[in-house]
Order: C-alpha cells, then sequence, then structure tokens
C-alpha cells in the first residue's frame, strides 16, 4: 500500500505542519504537544512493555541508553533510583521538562544566525527534529517487483526457443506535441534498443506522429468502433498514458482481457480536484467506478510525488511513482519570455536591485517555513551590510491575500526593510517572476525524494542555483558547475558562496557561466532515471511467454545517450498552441489536460442515475394497478376450484416418485430446447455447416458474427451474449463449473460440451468452430469464402476432409514463417521446450506402449499449413471422432503431468503465469493436426480472403509415415469402450495416477455395451412394472366396478 511516512524521531517532536504567524505560541503548542506525547509514553511503556509503536520504541531506546542498569524497575514508582508517590513524581517531571524545553527553544533562536536546518531536520548535535518532510513509499509494489526481478533474471540464465520480440502497446488520447509525448517517444526509442516491438493507439492524430514513425512504431488510430475489435491478447502488456483512456479501462475490465498486464500513468490533477466535490455531492457509486478503473491496473503510475495525495482516495495499492516529467523543461524552450527590464518596471523595481527568489519544499508552498529564515536572515544580512538593493521573492501557494500581513512579520523579525520581500501564489505568472531572478536560493533542509519543480524551473530558464548540502541534491547537481551547494550549519560558508555570484551588487561572470551549464544539465537531468525506472517497470509487469524473447537488461542502456528526444519533436515545440503547462503555475511539475472527458463521464452517470430513478417511479403501481390485479387474482382462484372440482369427478393414476420425477427432467428438457430454437435456431434450418464461435466473456461479444451460419458458445458461466441464441458450455458440460479445467482445457472444452449429446442441439452434417481470436487476428472467412465452402461441402458427399483457414504459420509465430521450424518445433517454442516430452508421455500412456517404443507421432516438415486456433470444419461423424480421441488424449496428458517427479505442482508447459493458468491449450489446440494426419483424413486449406482451396500434406505423401494402427477407428472405440466399463467399476485406467481425480468420465459421455445392457434392463423393468399396475387396476375395476365421484365431493 502507498503510504506518506515520516521517522519516528520526527513524530516524538513533531511541530504541527500549519504554524501559527507568532513563534512564541507555536513554541508553546509544541511543548505541551510534546509532554503530552511523552506521559502517553511512560503510561504505555506501564501498560504495554512490548509495544509496537514507533514512537514508544524511539523512547525506549532514549532511556535505556541514558539509564541501562534501571531498565526493568516498575517506572511508575521509581526514578533515578529513589521512590516518589505517583503525582509528587508527574509533577517534579512537569517541571524539569518545561525547563528542558525552554532552554533549547531559546538556545535555538539565539543561535539561527549561525546554524541552519533546526526545521524540518534532525540536527546532528540534537534528538529534535521539526516540520517532518512527508515521503512517499510503495512497500507491496516493492516487495513484488524484488520477486519478479528475481525470476526474471532466473529464466534469462535457462535456455529459450523464444522467436518474436515482447510487444507492447501503447494508448493516447491524442498526439499533441507536450512533455508526455517527449518522454513517450523517448522511452519508445529506448525500449526497442532493449528489444522490445511498440503498437502505438491513438484516438487523434497528433504533431507526434511524424515522430513515432521516425522510430519505426506502428501507429493505428482508434474510434468507437474500431475500439472494441483490437484484441489486447495479443500484446504481452499494454500503457496506457492519461485518463482519457478509461474507455479502454473499460474494456480491459472484461474477459478475455482481464490477465493483460496494464501500466496506467496518470498525469492529471483534474480527477484528483473532482473526487471531493464527489463526496460532497454524495456520488458514492461515480467514486466506486473509479476505484473499479484504478484497480484493473498492476501499476498507476503518477510522474510526480504530490499526485498520489490528491488520489489517495482511490489508492488500491497499486500506486507508484516515477518522477522526472521534462515539464520544466519542455516550459523553458516551448516559452517566449518578456523583456526583464520591462518586467521590471512594470513591477515597481529597480533594474540595480538584486533579487533572490527563494523556494522550496512543493509540500510547504501553502505556508511559508520558519527553515527560510536563517539563510535568508544570512543572506540579507550581508547584503545590506554590502549596501546592495536586494529583494526577495517568495513563493508560496496562495494568492496574494494577506501577503501584507505575512511580510510584516516576516521583515519585522528579520530586520529588513518592508519592500525587501514580495510574495507571490498560483495567481501569478511564474515564468515572468522566475525571468526576474537574478539567483534562486532553495531555502528548505527537507530531505526530499526529487528536486522541487520550480526549482527545476529555474535551472531550466538559465538562473544560476543555490541549494544546501542534501543527499538528494548532490544526487543531481555537481557543485560549482550545475549550481552552488553550501553546508546546511555554517553561515560563514553560505555567505562566501552567496558572495562568488555577484560582485558590486550584480551578477559575475561566473554566475552567469554557471546559469548556462545549469541549463544545459536540466534539459536532459532526469532523462536516464526516468527512462530507466520505465524499463525496470516494465520487466516486473509484463509477461513474458514461451515464444517472446526476453528483453535485454536495463545495464545495456548507454547512459550518456539516453536523453530526451528532442531532435525529433523539438521542432513541433512552437506549434503547440497553448498545450504546454505555463498560463500561471497552478500545481508545479504538473501537466494539465483538457476535462472534457471527465465532463462527459459526470454527465453519463448523471444521466444513468436520472434515468434510473425515473424507471423507479414508474414502476410505483398505482391504485388502478392494485384493484386490476386483485381481480384478476379473484377470476384465477374462481377457474381454480371450478378446475379442482371438474377433475375431482375423473379417475386418475396416482403417480411415484421415479415418475414424478422423471417428467419434470423431461418437461424442463423441453423447455430449454424450446428456448433454444429461436430465430437463429429456424434460420439455421436445412444447412449443410454449423460453425460454433468459442468465447470466453463478454469482451469477446464485438469480435462474432450474428448470421446463421455462425453460433456463439460461452466458456465462462453467465457471459452469454442478450438476445442471442448462444450456449453455454458450462450447461452443457458441469467439468467447466471447475475453473482449473476451462482454463486449462480452453477452447477445446466447449468442442467437449458440444460433442456431449450433441444430437439434441446439432442436426447438420457438418460443423465447424472457430476461436474469438481468428477474429481479433483478422483471419475470419469473408462472404465468398464462406459461400465456396459451404457450395464444396455440398458437393462432396464421400470422403472425409477437414478443412481449415486459421494457419499456424499466419496466426501463432508469423516471424518465422520464412525459417525452417518444424511442426515439433513450433510446438516446443510455444510450450517451453516441452511439447515433444509432453506430447510423447501422453502417447505412451495412453496406449500403455513400452518404455522401449517410439511414442512421438511423426510429422512433416514441407512447409505446408497446420490448423490453428480451432477454426475449421468437418463432417459431424469425423468430429465426434476427434473428441473420442482428444478426450482420451486428454485425460492422460493431465495424467502425465501428475506423474512427473519434476512437476512440483507447477504447469512445465509454460513460463509465464498467463501460460501455466492457460497450460495444456497450446498442446490441445494443434492437437487436430495429429489426428487428421495420421487418421489418414484429407486437409484442405483455405484462404479466408480469396476461398481459394489447397490441398495440404496428400494423403498419397503420407503413406510409410503415418501411424494409421493407433488412430484407427476401430481400436479407439475398444479403447473408449474399456475406459467407459472401468469408469462404470470405479477404477482408473492402466498407468494413471490412482490416488488422483480421473478427469475422462466428465469429459463427456460414458457409454459401453455394460452400460446399456443395464439400461436397456431398468427400462425393460420399468415397462414391465407399469404393465402390472395397469392389470391389477384393471381387474379390480372389473372386480369392484367403477364408482365416480359427486360433485363438490
Amino acid at each position: 500500500m502507498a503510504k506518506s511516512s515520516s521517522s519516528p524521531e520526527d513524530e516524538f517532536l513533531n511541530i504541527e505542519e500549519n504554524k501559527n504567524s507568532n513563534p512564541q505560541q507555536s513554541s508553546s503548542n509544541n511543548r505541551g504537544g510534546a509532554f503530552k506525547r511523552s506521559q502517553r509514553s511512560c503510561s504505555q511503556e506501564q501498560k504495554s512493555p512490548t509495544s509496537h509503536s514507533s514512537t514508544m520504541r524511539w523512547m525506549r531506546a532514549s532511556r535505556s541508553q541514558q539509564n541501562p542498569w534501571k531498565r526493568g524497575v516498575n517506572s511508575r514508582w521509581w526514578c533515578f533510583g529513589f521512590s516518589f508517590p505517583k503525582g509528587v513524581l508527574q509533577i517534579i517531571f512537569l517541571l524539569g521538562f518545561i525547563v528542558f524545553v525552554f532552554l533549547v527553544v531559546e538556545s535555538l533562536m539565539m543561535k539561527r544566525s549561525s546554524r541552519l536546518g533546526f526545521i524540518g531536520h534532525p540536527l546532528e548535535t540534537g534528538p529534535f527534529s521539526f516540520a517532518a518532510p512527508l515521503r512517499f513509499y510503495s512497500f507491496e509494489l516493492d516487495r513484488r517487483f524484488a520477486e519478479k526481478g528475481r525470476e526474471l533474471e532466473i529464466l534469462r540464465e535457462q535456455p529459450r526457443l523464444a522467436v518474436r520480440p515482447p510487444l507492447l502497446a501503447i494508448v493516447m488520447s491524442s498526439m499533441d506535441a507536450d512533455a508526455s509525448s517527449l518522454m513517450l517517444i523517448t522511452l519508445g526509442s529506448n525500449l526497442q534498443l532493449l528489444g522490445y516491438k511498440l503498437q502505438v493507439f491513438a484516438f487523434v492524430v497528433g504533431k507526434t506522429l511524424g515522430a513515432w514513425e521516425k522510430i519505426g512504431c506502428r501507429v493505428s488510430i482508434l474510434d468507437d468502433k474500431s475500439l472494441h475489435s483490437v484484441d489486447w491478447t495479443n500484446f504481452d502488456g499494454v500503457l496506457l498514458t492519461s485518463l482519457e483512456e478509461k474507455i479502454v479501462v473499460s474494456s480491459l475490465l472484461q474477459e478475455p482481457f482481464l490477465s493483460v498486464p496494464l501500466i496506467w500513468i496518470v498525469q492529471e490533477e483534474t480527477l484528483g480536484e473532482r473526487l471531493p466535490v464527489y463526496e460532497e455531492n454524495g456520488w458514492i457509486g461515480l467514486v466506486s467506478e473509479w476505484i473499479s478503473a484504478f484497480s484493473r491496473a498492476n501499476v498507476l503510475v503518477f510522474p510526480d510525488f504530490t499526485l498520489p495525495m490528491m488520489y489517495s482516495k482511490l489508492d488500491t495499492g497499486n500506486f507508484f511513482v516515477i518522477p522526472g516529467l521534462p515539464v520544466e523543461a519542455w516550459e523553458s524552450e516551448a516559452s517566449v519570455l518578456r523583456d526583464v527590464n520591462q518586467l521590471r518596471k512594470d513591477s515597481g523595481l529597480q533594474e540595480d536591485d538584486l533579487i533572490i527568489f527563494v523556494t522550496g519544499s512543493p509540500f510547504a508552498y501553502t505556508d511559508l517555513p520558519l527553515d527560510y529564515d536563517v539563510a535568508v536572515h544570512a543572506i540579507g544580512s550581508f547584503l545590506k551590510d554590502s549596501h546592495v538593493s536586494f529583494k526577495f521573492f517568495f513563493f508560496n501557494g496562495k494568492s496574494k491575500d494577506g501577503d501584507l500581513e505575512t511580510m510584516q512579520e516576516l521583515t519585522s523579525r528579520l530586520d529588513f526593510p518592508v519592500d525587501s520581500m514580495r510574495f507571490y501564489g498560483e495567481d501569478d505568472y511564474i515564468n515572468d517572476v522566475l525571468s526576474m531572478a537574478d539567483i534562486v536560493l532553495y531555502g528548505s533542509i527537507h530531505e526530499e525524494q526529487v528536486l522541487p519543480p520550480l526549482f527545476l524551473r529555474a535551472m531550466s530558464f538559465g538562473i544560476p542555483v543555490m541549494a544546501p548540502d542534501l543527499p538528494f541534491v548532490r544526487r543531481y547537481i555537481q557543485n560549482g558547475t550545475h549550481g552552488l551547494i553550501y553546508p546546511m550549519n555554517d553561515t560563514g560558508r553560505l555567505i562566501a558562496t552567496f558572495s562568488s555570484l555577484v560582485t558590486d551588487g550584480k551578477l559575475n561572470n561566473y554566475a552567469h557561466m554557471l546559469g548556462y551549464s545549469g541549463r544545459l544539465h536540466a534539459r536532459n537531468m532526469f532523462a536516464l532515471d526516468c527512462i530507466t525506472t520505465y524499463a525496470k517497470l516494465l520487466e516486473n509487469v509484463l509477461q513474458f511467454p514461451s515464444d517472446a524473447m526476453l528483453p535485454k537488461p536495463v545495464s545495456r542502456l548507454p547512459a550518456h545517450e539516453v536523453q530526451w528526444a528532442w531532435d525529433l519533436i523539438g521542432n513541433e515545440i512552437a506549434m503547440t498552441d497553448g498545450q504546454i503547462l505555463g498560463e500561471g503555475v497552478r500545481k508545479p511539475n504538473r501537466l494539465h489536460r483538457n476535462s472534457n472527458v471527465m465532463s462527459a463521464i459526470e454527465e453519463s452517470w448523471k444521466s444513468s442515475m436520472n434515468a434510473s430513478d425515473d424507471q423507479i417511479a414508474e414502476d410505483i403501481p398505482t391504485q388502478q394497478d392494485w384493484d386490476d390485479a386483485r381481480d384478476t387474482e379473484i377470476s384465477e382462484e374462481y377457474e381454480r376450484r371450478e378446475m379442482e372440482e371438474l377433475n375431482g369427478q375423473m379417475e386418475t393414476d396416482v403417480e411415484s416418485w421415479e415418475d414424478v420425477r422423471r417428467n419434470t427432467k423431461k418437461f424442463e428438457k423441453v423447455k430449454v430446447e424450446s428456448n433454444e430454437r429461436d430465430e437463429g435456431e429456424l434460420e439455421r434450418t436445412g444447412l449443410s455447416l454449423c460453425i460454433y464461435e468459442v468465447y470466453d466473456g463478454a469482451g469477446a461479444w464485438p469480435f462474432l458474427h450474428r448470421d446463421s451460419l455462425y453460433r456463439g458458445l460461452s466458456l465462462a458461466p453467465g457471459s452469454r451474449r442478450t438476445n442471442s441464441d448462444d450456449l453455454e458450455a458450462v450447461e452443457r458440460l458441469p467439468l467447466l463449473n471447475n475453473t482449473y479445467y476451462r482454463d486449462a482445457f480452453c477452447e477445446l472444452g466447449g468442442l467437449f460440451a458440444i460433442a456431449n449429446g450433441t444430437d439434441n442441439i446439432h442436426k447438420h452434417p457438418w460443423i465447424g468452430f472457430q476461436s474469438w481470436r481468428a477474429s481479433g487476428r483478422k483471419l475470419l472467412l469473408s462472404t465468398k469464402a464462406e459461400r465456396i465452402l459451404e457450395e464444396t461441402i455440398q458437393r462432396e458427399t464421400e470422403g472425409d476432409t477437414i478443412y481449415f483457414w486459421a494457419s499456424m504459420g499466419k496466426t501463432i509465430l508469423p516471424e518465422i514463417k520464412h525459417k525452417n521450424y518444424n511442426f515439433w518445433s513450433i510446438c516446443d517454442i510455444l510450450n517451453a521446450r516441452r511439447c515433444r516430452t509432453s506430447f510423447a508421455e501422453a502417447f505412451r500412456l495412453m496406449y500403455a506402449l513400452p518404455s522401449n517404443e517410439t511414442a512421438l507421432p511423426p510429422m512433416p516438415s514441407d512447409g505446408e499449413h497446420w490448423s490453428a486456433l480451432h477454426s475449421w470444419a468437418m463432417p459431424t461423424r469425423s468430429f465426434l471422432e476427434f473428441v473420442m480421441f482428444s478426450r482420451m488424449f486428454t485425460s492422460s496428458l493431465l495424467d502425465s503431468q501428475r506423474l512427473n517427479p519434476q512437476r512440483n505442482d507447477t504447469c512445465l508447459l509454460g513460463s509465464s503465469k498467463i501460460e501455466k493458468r492457460q497450460c495444456y491449450c497450446r498442446v490441445l489446440e494443434v492437437l487436430v493436426n495429429v489426428w487428421a494426419y495420421h487418421s489418414a483424413r484429407k486437409m484442405v486449406y483455405i484462404d479466408p480472403i480469396s476461398g481459394l482451396l489447397e490441398e495440404q500434406h496428400p494423403v498419397e505423401k503420407r503413406i510409410g509415415s503415418m501411424w494409421v494402427a493407433h488412430f484407427n477407428n476401430t481400436l479407439l472405440k475398444d479403447m473408449d469402450e474399456e475406459w467407459a466399463e472401468q469408469a462404470d467399476d470405479g477404477d482408473h485406467p492402466p498407468g494413471s495416477t490412482d490416488g488422483g481425480t480421473w478427469v475422462w468420465p466428465s469429459t463427456g459421455e460414458v457409454y459401453c455395451k455394460v452400460i446399456f445392457d443395464r439400461e436397456q434392463a431398468e427400462k425393460y423393468r420399468a415397462k414391465m412394472e407399469k404393465t402390472r399396475k395397469a392389470m391389477e387396476k384393471l381387474l379390480e375395476r372389473q372386480k369392484y366396478g367403477y364408482k365416480q365421484k359427486t360433485l363438490g365431493g
């Protein structure tokens, strides 16, 4: 969970962040607060010596250092070895503590001209800490990234049959020329150096289109229609660049795209500012909608450390900060600054005024921190003694209301002229203010996580800068080259450092050189850190399948060459049309976006709420509705009683519970079939072929057909299309209720569901299947190809042919179509180099082959097509034979994996989490090729566009290489019957895992002669029992006669 934290020492004696203007009152408040915290600490010490509070731990350590030999004595009654009543001890402690705090505060105030950093930073000579800086940490993400980093290093050490680069999708709302585009283009060019392949999607064509094309990225323009036709599973990860891409998140929130890794960059503050309004208006549903969208992202990236605070209400533990967005550098390049002399004249300043702009922590902009006092007092006193006219400019993040009072208080405390200080806030055009400054001083002594934005902008404008000696300052600035760094607790060195920039009250040549060097450095200061952090983030978030090459280590990037791509996008800076930041800094280092999307989302949500309210109002029944309902109920009750009286006069047979159960099941079956026979079913009547489109989740709906040739088959429960006659595989095969088998089998589970009682739903001589992924990869049959296929199968009355239109070389691995990879090599690439081994183990177990006999069926390497994506058509009879073989092979495959001693409860057929979840999908997807080839089926490839038919692997060329004996239909039927007998007896087939679950009986119908004979015997006994009862009733009627019941009796 991302958290803002402070150190335990700062928490112990932390001065209130919102200080009063009166320092004495602030000191009094802090003395009282410190005393209360110390009292609470002592009470906690008495009651719970093992308290886990960080404050208590710090205080206990302090006491143990003072008197370690007195620990363990009851602190309630003992102090310094003497026993006191409890009340007396508290009074003594209170008086001593007040005197101690008074002396310390007085000492600090007296020495403020010679010591720096006493507010907000623990001094080296004392334990006090004031105004603790806020820090952002992402503990959970850091832990996960460390684990993923170790996994990636292990993968790099293992051999890998990868043939394609990892594919990343970058989605942008627009292609404007701004700092965000500069960062993304630089990131894209460096990611390509690491081995990534990029696909850019944009909703609006912009000025950076040429830059993306220069670095070799393919750009696609999206609209409302094309957005829903993008198959996100083709990508190893998706990168969204702004809040405006929320519509894309709506697609990724549905299956089958839920497992696609998503990184979402949020650069806008618009939503963060609107969240309080949502809560005030009670729009909890809209807040929940954003929480749901944010939680879909694996990582939510912010460009600075203040944005996570604004979005804290939406934090689901995936917040991450990557600073370095070149907003300030872009602003300096794009801004046209006004004449400095004219600005000074308009602002009432003299040309010889030396202006020092004072800035500090971005978390202290709302108030003027007291830690500015020491540096400002020292520099101001030096300039005053040197008779130099000077002005101090402060940025406090507010408007200028109330600045006069603050200025008077500060000047009186520092003993400066009233007109020597000015305050500027958000409503001022900060670029003009900075351009008037001669020197920029970073006055805060807080350790930050990154350089503040105003400090960076000053460097970008070429203004010489000064900053205290802090670790984060030394990390980015080289003293004497890019700026000046002074010790925090030495005012003499501070004055010497400042005086090196000024000669006779004006900036000297060294200061101008320093400003120029700082500007060049600020232009690309954060480029390396930003790009390398994004590259490491991608390594930790993306899933790298078995066929994808691993990216090169980030250390391979040439550090001296990682700079912002000014050469690619620099020409567009002058044409930004106000898209850049600059019209008054609202919040420093923030990229402002158009809020039209936010307004549209709010309007849509309000409209839906109003519609639901109107619907509720319409659903409230009127008095006339109640009267009509009562009349209807009375009429129905009268008819019911009349029918009961009439039925009472007729003789009826009393049914047994078995008859009732049988009739109920028959009625339910008829009811289901009647629901399925809708308009689509009637249109398919008389067709020779029906193609079932297998899909998993509502996200695949836009990829499906709605004509009579096709029928949907939903794998996931509850995801069937509305107003359609789609089938649910779960209803036909209960095994698929188990998510493990549904994920492990993928589309083959849908084939098992159709084959289970296929006569009830499929009454066509030919059957076909097509994965929804074929549509995403643009491999659907065209209208012309559909017509040719239907005409061909109508003419073909003899033989056994399988037609397929999704080729393995064009769908699975298009990158290797010009390389000499055979069938089993491609299968190994897709299954972590274990396809041959796993297939041979399953084949050997299925047929009980001896260990010294070859168990891998040979497949030719003739360069011709093989079927993929379960996109084929064949006679229904052949389909049932294929399912019979597939069920036994699949069960044997699962059993062989359980028997493998190296399994360790993990999938050996994949390297990524997605592959391991869909463990057997890639082997089972190509299984139809092995069955068709070795069972002597004719294999014909039909071009999905032109409909051209081309036979593949002719049967006459297969003679001598086919294993016909193993794929003989008679043998498979005998094996199926034998397995059915064993399932009926509760046994497992030889060689399977007796302790595990035998999955074969659950994959379809279990049928053999023994079961058939038993069912026939049961039917015969039921028939004879029914005849016996009828004869008994007839004899009873002949003996006693028939008596009619009286009316109402």
